[in-house]
This record gives C-alpha cells, sequence and structure tokens, in this order.
C-alpha cells in the first residue's frame, strides 16, 4: 500500500492548475443512463473515483470512451453511451467502494423500471443513510424493499411527479431525486433541496439534455417531466474543494500560490474565513492568489452551501494548529468527522473535542510523524500539516486521497513542496 513522504518546512510558491470536480463529475456520470443518446464530458478529473464510476456503468452496459489531451495535463474528455444497458443491479464489489455509487438508483428505475442497488460504502465519516433517497422514490410511485444488503425498487409503470419536501439538506438526495424526477409523469417539486453548485451544475447538464428544470441555485427545485432524454455536450467544473484545499496549504506554509481555473465564486465564504484567519486572497474570474504572512485563531461553522463547506473542514483545521491565538471549529454536518485529530495531536497539535466542536489552540510547531489517513479530506489534512512539520512526515493508507485530488504529490512539488509518493511492498 503506497504512502506519502513529506520534508517540511517549505513556503510553497508558484502556479498550480485546479481540476475537474469529482463530486460534480459523478453525479454527472450517472446522468447519462437517462438517455439512449451519449452525453458528452469535458474536464473530466483523474481519480480513483472517477475509475470506480467507470466499471459501475460499465457492468450496467454503459460504453465509455476517455479521451487525453492533447496537452496531457488538461482534464479529459469522456463520451457515455447508455444505448445498450442490460443490467439494473449495482453489485456490492463496486458500490462498497464509494458511496455515490447510489446515485444509479435513481436514473435506472426512471428509464428502466427497476433496479437493484446494494447499499453504499465509502468514506467512514458518520452514517449517512440513503433514507432520503428511498423515501423520496416512493414518493414518486417506486415499490422499495431491502432485501440482502441490497435496495430493490420497482416502477412498471414510471414515476409520478410528486411534491417532496427534504426534512434536512442532503445533497446525494437531490441529485438522485431531481436526475428521476426528469422521466417522471407531471411535475416534481423538491423543496429544501441542496444548493451545492454540483446541484447547480447537474441541472443545468439535464437541461441541456432536454430535462425541464427551474428553479436552479435556489432551495426549490421544479421538475416538468419529459418522455426522453437526447444528447449534450457539458463541462465539468473545476473543483472547489481541491481549490480551497490548495490555498489552505499555501496559507499555512505562509506561501504564494496561485490557483488557475478556479471558480472564486464558489468559495465566498471560505475565502472570508480564511481571510479572517489572516490570508490575503486576490481573485479573478478564472484565477486566485493566496498569500498568508500569519495565520490568526478564528470560529468556524461547516453548514450546507452557501455556507463552510464540511468537505473543508478538516484542511481548515489543519491551517490553524499553528496559529496566534485559539479557534472553535463546530461540524454540523456529519457526526464523525473528525478522526483526524488524533493523527494532527502526534504532530504536536493541541486539539479538545467537545461533542461536534473542536477547541484549536495553536502551537509554535508541528515535529513530523508516521500518521495514518482515515477518509479523503482527512487525508488532505495531514498532508497541509506535514508541509508545515519541522522534520518528515509519512501518510499511510493514501489510497482515500487518490479518491479525491488528482495528481497532488506532482502539483505540490511544482511548488516547491518536497514530497513524494512512496510504493508499497
Amino acid at each position: 500500500m503506497d504512502s506519502i513522504r513529506i520534508k517540511g518546512g517549505r513556503p510553497l510558491v508558484g502556479e498550480i492548475r485546479v481540476g475537474g470536480a469529482k463530486n460534480a463529475a459523478l453525479p454527472l456520470m450517472t446522468a447519462a443512463l437517462l438517455s439512449d443518446e451519449p452525453l458528452i464530458l469535458a474536464n473530466m478529473p483523474r481519480l480513483a473515483d472517477i475509475e470506480t464510476m467507470k466499471a459501475l456503468l460499465e457492468q450496467h452496459g454503459v460504453t465509455i470512451t476517455l479521451e487525453e489531451p492533447e496537452d496531457g495535463v488538461s482534464g479529459r474528455n469522456a463520451t457515455l453511451d447508455a444505448r445498450g444497458v442490460n443490467n439494473t443491479t449495482a453489485p456490492y464489489d463496486i458500490v462498497r467502494k464509494m458511496r455515490a455509487s447510489v446515485l444509479v438508483l435513481g436514473p435506472l428505475v426512471a428509464r428502466h423500471g427497476q433496479a437493484r442497488v446494494s447499499l453504499p460504502g465509502g468514506c467512514a465519516i458518520g452514517t449517512r443513510p440513503v433514507d432520503l433517497h428511498l423515501k423520496g422514490l416512493e414518493q414518486l410511485g417506486a415499490e422499495i424493499e431491502l432485501d440482502q444488503g441490497y435496495i430493490l425498487a420497482h416502477a412498471p409503470n414510471g414515476l409520478t411527479g410528486a411534491d417532496i419536501v427534504f426534512p434536512f439538506v442532503s445533497v446525494g438526495a437531490t441529485e438522485n431525486l431531481l436526475m428521476a424526477a426528469c422521466l417522471a409523469q407531471g411535475t416534481t417539486r423538491l423543496k429544501n433541496a441542496a444548493r451545492e453548485p454540483e446541484v447547480t451544475d447537474l441541472a443545468e447538464c439535464l437541461n441541456a439534455m432536454g430535462a425541464r428544470v427551474s428553479g436552479i441555485g435556489t432551495d426549490t427545485l421544479v421538475i416538468e417531466g419529459v418522455e426522453s432524454l437526447g444528447t449534450a455536450n457539458h463541462a465539468v467544473p473545476p473543483d472547489r474543494i481541491e481549490t480551497g484545499s490548495l490555498a489552505m496549504a499555501a496559507a499555512a506554509t505562509g506561501g504564494d500560490v496561485t490557483l488557475l481555473g478556479a471558480r472564486p465564486d464558489m468559495l465566498e465564504q471560505v475565502f472570508r474565513a480564511m481571510g479572517q484567519a489572516g490570508a490575503v486572497i486576490d481573485c479573478e474570474a478564472d484565477r486566485v492568489r493566496v498569500r498568508c504572512p500569519r495565520v490568526v485563531g478564528i470560529d468556524v461553522m461547516t453548514e450546507p452551501y452557501p455556507g463552510f463547506p464540511t468537505d473543508l473542514q478538516a484542511q481548515m483545521m489543519a491551517m490553524l494548529v499553528r496559529a496566534e491565538g485559539a479557534s472553535m471549529i463546530t461540524e454540523s454536518i456529519f457526526e464523525n468527522r473528525f478522526m483526524h485529530v488524533p493523527e494532527l495531536c502526534r504532530m504536536g497539535a493541541n486539539i479538545n473535542l467537545h461533542s461536534r466542536s473542536a477547541m484549536v489552540r495553536g502551537v509554535a510547531r508541528l515535529t513530523g510523524a508516521e500518521v495514518m489517513a482515515t477518509d479523503l479530506r482527512a487525508s488532505m489534512s495531514l498532508v497541509i500539516a506535514g508541509l508545515v512539520a519541522e522534520g518528515e512526515t509519512v501518510i499511510n493508507r493514501v489510497y482515500h486521497l487518490d479518491r479525491g485530488y488528482e495528481r497532488l504529490e506532482r502539483k505540490l512539488a511544482t511548488c516547491g513542496a518536497d514530497i513524494e509518493r512512496v510504493a508499497g511492498r
């Protein structure tokens, strides 16, 4: 199993190009199941989760072609053709690797009238039940059973529009039911829907395929069902979580980094918080420059978009462990997302947990150590800590990192980081 070795103490200086967004690309790929015409996606990232979704869709019968760009750096182009889908079972062996696999459920039921999908896996950062997905499909007319670890969904006469009110904001449930409703008879209203940019992007792609979705960007999505969807060309947006992670790495090291191809409008709350912590952030339409002469303690609470994203909580904590003063970080989305705290404390951080809040008291120095990545975003927090620590840090189980960060070592090394991947035995 591979590990990453970092010798810290070097400020990051230079330019990094941000890759395509994993959290946007995955639902876009499943949207191909709704049509018998090709969906063409540009700016596809090179990530383990993308390969997992590709394998899942291919076993359903989707033909997927990936083309590398001429410069070898930009995102890939993907053509997904679902006209030959001949299997509506999503097996445990694939679904267990990635929670987003459950997003095939809505499209399969909507277009083929049935689906058998394994209950999902992924990062162990809380229960994250699929109840909202299932209850929403039932409201659309699907019959749902759970049998031996599988979700069995049937709608032989098709789905019918309904008013669905989410008891709390769920990105995955919003995406799944949004796709299912596109082929339902009549009108569907999704109330208290997630407003994340990835949801907005999915809705825009669906409209390009011929769907009729309105209220995009608000907490109420209205979907007028259509008989079928067609082809579309759509570009995956830049990854706002990678952008935020790299910005925090630059700030934590006292560096000066320009992030190319970024969308700063997606990270207003993040950059506001980083500015309060001492970072100097200059934004243009497609780039962000981050400098940080010193870091000071602040209070942060994760919230659904447009609030501070839970997917950047661990990275912000790593940025604040050497801040002047104390910080309070409150996690309001997932109940078990502080698993990186013991590993940061192994490196000398002073962090005390109180239920869903973490008190972070800034320390003068971190020291390198051997640490273990516990989930995708926690692994990036350990990379940031390793970049600022004195001595050598070795991060194990970096397969988590490979799920969501494209060519991270190469990108950081171009800005002066002493970082390398060590092949496992």
